[in-house]
């Protein structure tokens, strides 16, 4: 119904807007993300991976939702490598219906853990395509430990990205980082020129004052200050710190030089529905 109200100019309701954030044992940001989508007023719901493989009750088709959510965690435990394990089973039992969803252009966001499993997953960078192998990674921080704090992104424009249709270019918000694994590395030395090229950067590390820097503002030592990016369509974004984390603007730490009405983070979702609603 979504699509059809896209393709004909229909107006769509963003209450119809059916958006399913997938968890399995491990995640921990699924209600976090489940508020963030509710605040923008579409219908999200929480699904087990295996609601829609078949392996529980209350059967799910992923058909069925508009956008797609991977929220943050700590899924299966990060064992082998961060997102792998979750990442494995999903392309296992899912791979042809996840290729259909990606392929019809539907959102797809990936926070934290839920980046590192579309990394795994080959929906990121998939500068060429989506890849049957992995063709990045989010390595181990350079500090070598858990980094939890206020990180400051600049929004790079993004090429197509439909999340950051509310976020002016060059503006820079607020979202917390919270990993122990997020310097993105790419396969081939090319990698950074490529996400270039193709605009797929959407969000890079920077001080308050919008400045590219390096650590603490940097939290884990990514090549040039990535912090996020999207596929070629701009439907499939991964990023690492946590838009559903800011929500309400008294929970950013300059809280009380600004008289904003919500957090940084909404827009992230807000740009989804209205990208749907379209």
């Amino acid at each position: 119904m979504i699509l059809y109200g896209i393709l004909w100019g229909e107006d769509v309701n963003p209450e119809e807007i059916k958006v399913c954030i997938m968890r399995i044992e491990g995640t921990n940001c699924e209600d976090e993300t489940y508020n963030a989508c509710k605040a923008a007023g579409c219908n999200p719901e929480l699904v087990h991976l295996n609601q829609l493989t078949g392996h529980a009750k209350d059967r799910r088709d992923l058909e069925e939702y508009d956008a797609l959510a991977f929220p943050g965690g700590f899924s299966a435990g990060d064992y082998v490598r961060a997102g792998a394990i979750f990442a494995a089973r999903v392309k296992s039992s899912l791979g042809k219906e996840m290729r259909t969803f990606v392929e019809a252009e539907k959102p797809i966001i990936g926070i934290c853990n839920g980046f590192q499993i579309l990394v795994e997953l080959g929906l990121l960078p998939a500068t060429d395509g989506i890849s049957k192998v992995p063709t990045a990674a989010l390595f181990t921080n350079d500090s070598g430990r858990f980094e939890c704090r206020p990180t400051y992104l600049k929004n790079q424009g993004g090429g197509k990205c439909l999340f950051t249709r509310k976020i002016p270019r060059g503006k820079v918000v607020m979202f917390p980082s919270a990993h122990a694994e997020g310097k993105l590395m790419g396969d081939n030395d090319r990698f950074l020129d490529r996400l270039e090229e193709n605009g797929q950067i959407v969000f890079r590390y920077v001080n308050p004052d919008g400045r590219p820097s390096g650590y603490p503002w940097n939290p884990n030592g990514s090549p040039g200050n990535v912090a996020g990016i999207c596929n070629p369509s701009g439907n499939v974004l991964g990023l690492m710190p946590h838009p559903e984390r800011a929500l309400d603007p008294l929970t950013a730490p300059d809280w009380t030089r600004h008289k904003k009405k919500e957090g940084d983070g909404m827009a992230i979702f807000r740009s989804m529905v209205d990208s749907l609603c379209r």
